[in-house]
């Protein structure tokens, strides 16, 4: 449907979920505020993505070009938008990273890793440890679109245990993993005091 079809609302109406129009001095207070407090807050959310885009755009723009400027001094052709890269202030307190990273999927050899996981802890039974028993229940959680949890599952082959089962479900997961192609994220870090640790400038809305 283009924006042409859209019908406007009339003036004092309200559309509703349903698509019905609402008079609206007929809606409750209570559902004026909410929408108005929901319609506020996904503007400003808007907008501060827009302003993110345009950051990480900037960032890795500004990042390529001094890659190509150090290529040129030196008379050699680097490629310009791949490879991680760090970007530090002359009195170092500052760090830019473009980080380059593999997006990977699991193929169907996961299952098997599942199953032998699974045969473990049947084996191991009582004696099994509880927190290993969450972090299997954890990692082979589908999220919201049906997929595999891709931190989870390899949190599971840092699990050090001295049973061939186990052994060969982490190799069925190495086995299973299958690169779809490449993400690329900008980082920010600022110095700790007079440290030579770094800490992350936090960019999503969970860690601020």
């Amino acid at each position: 449907m283009t924006q042409q079809n859209i019908p406007e609302i009339p003036p004092g109406y309200m559309k509703n979920a349903r698509g019905h129009l609402v008079p609206r001095d007929k809606v409750r207070e209570q559902d004026l505020l909410r929408d108005e407090t929901a319609r506020r807050l996904t503007a400003k959310a808007i907008a501060l993505n827009a302003a993110l885009k345009a950051f990480k755009d900037e960032s890795l723009a500004d990042i390529a070009d001094l890659v190509k400027i150090a290529g040129e001094r030196y008379d050699v052709t680097l490629g310009g938008e791949k490879g991680n890269v760090s970007v530090t202030t002359y009195d170092g307190e500052f760090r830019v990273q473009r980080v380059v990273a593999d997006r990977i999927e699991f193929t169907e050899e996961i299952e098997a890793a599942k199953a032998l996981i699974h045969g473990c802890i049947a084996r191991w039974s009582e004696g099994a440890d509880a927190n290993i028993r969450v972090i299997v229940d954890r990692a082979f959680a589908a999220d919201s679109k049906g997929q595999l949890k891709t931190a989870a599952v390899l949190d599971l082959m840092r699990v050090q245990i001295d049973d061939g089962e186990w052994k060969r479900a982490m190799e069925a997961i190495r086995g299973s993993i299958q690169a779809v192609g490449t993400a690329t994220y900008v980082r920010v870090y600022r110095r700790v005091g007079a440290s030579g640790q770094y800490e992350a400038v936090p960019l999503d809305l969970a860690a601020v």
